[in-house]
């Protein structure tokens, strides 16, 4: 039976999971800080069963090694660990306090699944889950427990047994910290850890703490930079006074993960500042280079301007004259197009009253600013009947002839009624004359998309509805011509 000062196995998990602990390599950590390494991994078979896998100690620590039972389940692999043979971590630096167990699944991402604490005779044991299914197992010497990346130190790699149920699979390339990273920071004084009298998990807080802070977490991470030290302290207060171990560990666990959160928040504001500043740096190299372009550019100019003064000013008169050359281009061009514009609204203008002139001699028409309103009088239709008389049919074929020599041309056709009679009827009355007017039209070869018709009803009179001859003006089919061939849009 072992002595009851010896430190007893025990592990403490930290609930990061593989991707998460991955995820922190590139935000808290500079490419520059890390190494690469080689590994092989096991695809374990869901459901198979357990299996068993060695640990086997590398050159740096080759007596060293262990046997993980690995069982994969839906979800989750449960991993037992045990090793042996495992010098203090302390041989590798006064930094480095304890051990954590690693797995690292084949893109590259390793996740810490927990803490490995040994006794005195360099044996111990963890029990651990992860939610990967193929990955590498691997142990590192690191200075406290809760840290997110590997440190290169790596002391045992797992080892396939031809029992061992699952296929192999390369990891090329995942990351590790350099060990350089850690010396001088962890552990400042280069002590012995007195186990006997404080409790492991105390030295694991202060490295956590100092290697925060010189990372300058207490500048760039403040807010959480104070809760690690008031945690440090606490811890402190409670060593001192002699309080329940539990308690002591208790502060000394709650320290270590503040410091390592208020660490990796600093590396990422850093490297954040980093980035600005070297955005910030190109800029004004950039600045510079085109500020000593520019004055190089000024000399090299001036020079030449002393140089071939006589010949600069001959250019500069034959710029001038160029210039001179190109204004009055530009002038003629713009007089060109003013007379150009001056031509088409004549041209338009001309359309325009030809037009008036040619529809008057088949239907009454008027110029309005919507364009050429001709008119058809009820006389042209059947009294409360939309069929055209032969008459109408004749004088829009007439119509239609003269439009169809004039491309550019739109037509509305507006349907109107007097007040005798239901609004619904009138309305109904108004469309069909319209559309039939239409009709006739697109089948005299007009274009479709080009005549449009609407009803109105009694809406809208041009004279008062009391009498006769006021009610039969009313009752009329306006064909409205427009378009910018006259000057004017389609009043649709």
């Amino acid at each position: 039976m072992r002595d009851n000062k010896t430190v007893t196995l025990s592990f403490l998990v930290l609930g990061l999971a593989v991707g998460t602990a991955s995820a922190q390599v590139q935000q808290d950590v500079p490419e520059s800080n890390l190494i690469s390494k080689s590994v092989k991994a096991v695809g374990y078979r869901v459901g198979g069963g357990s299996t068993k896998v060695d640990l086997k100690g590398t050159e740096l620590m080759s007596l060293a090694s262990g046997e993980a039972k690995v069982d994969a389940r839906q979800g989750k692999t449960n991993i037992e660990v045990a090793v042996k043979n495992l010098e203090p971590p302390s041989k590798f630096g006064a930094e480095f306090l304890t051990y954590v167990l690693w797995v690292v699944t084949p893109d590259g991402r390793s996740g810490n699944t927990g803490e490995i604490l040994i006794d005195k005779d360099g044996e111990g044991k963890l029990g651990a889950t992860t939610p990967a299914q193929t990955f590498s197992m691997i142990v590192t010497a690191e200075p406290y427990f809760a840290v997110r990346v590997p440190s290169e130190v790596v002391i045992l790699e797992n080892d396939t047994r031809k029992s061992t149920k699952g296929q192999i699979f390369p990891i090329n390339d995942f990351k590790l910290m350099k060990r350089a990273q850690y010396e001088k920071l962890g552990n400042p004084l280069a002590m012995t850890p007195d186990l006997e009298r404080v409790p492991l998990q105390m030295y694991e807080a202060r490295n956590a703490v100092d290697i925060a802070k010189s990372r300058s977490a207490d500048k760039d991470a403040p807010e959480i930079f104070t809760k690690a030290a008031s945690s440090l302290q606490m811890a402190e207060n409670a060593l001192s006074a002699k309080a329940d171990k539990k308690d002591i560990m208790s502060y000394a666990r709650q320290t270590v993960q503040f410091a390592e959160d208020a660490r990796a928040l600093a590396a990422q504001r850093q490297d954040q500042a980093r980035i600005e500043a070297e955005k910030e740096a190109a800029a004004a190299k950039a600045k510079a280079e085109a500020e000593a372009k520019a004055q190089e550019e000024a000399r090299r100019q001036a020079e030449l301007a002393a140089a071939k003064q006589a010949q600069m000013k001959a250019e500069a008169d034959a710029a001038a004259t160029k210039a001179k050359a190109e204004a009055d281009a530009l002038k003629a061009k713009e007089e060109a197009a003013r007379a150009e514009a001056e031509r088409a609204q004549k041209a338009a203008a001309e359309l325009r009253a030809q037009l008036l002139d040619q529809f008057n001699r088949v239907l009454e028409t008027r110029d309005t600013p919507r364009g050429l309103v001709v008119n058809m009088g009820d006389v042209l239709f059947d009294f409360g009947k939309y069929d055209l008389r032969p008459e109408a049919r004749e004088k829009l074929a007439k119509l239609s002839g003269i439009i169809l020599a004039h491309p550019g041309l739109d037509l509305a056709v507006e349907g109107h009624t007097d007040n005798v009679g239901s609004d619904e009827v009138n309305q109904k009355l108004s469309e069909k004359r319209a559309e039939t007017v239409r009709a006739y039209l697109i089948q005299q070869g007009l274009a479709d998309g080009n005549v449009t018709a609407q009803g109105f009803g009694k809406t809208s009179p041009v004279v008062d509805n009391s009498t006769p001859e006021g009610r039969q003006k009313n009752r009329r089919v306006e064909i409205v011509v427009s378009g910018e061939v006259i000057g004017v849009k389609i009043g649709k």
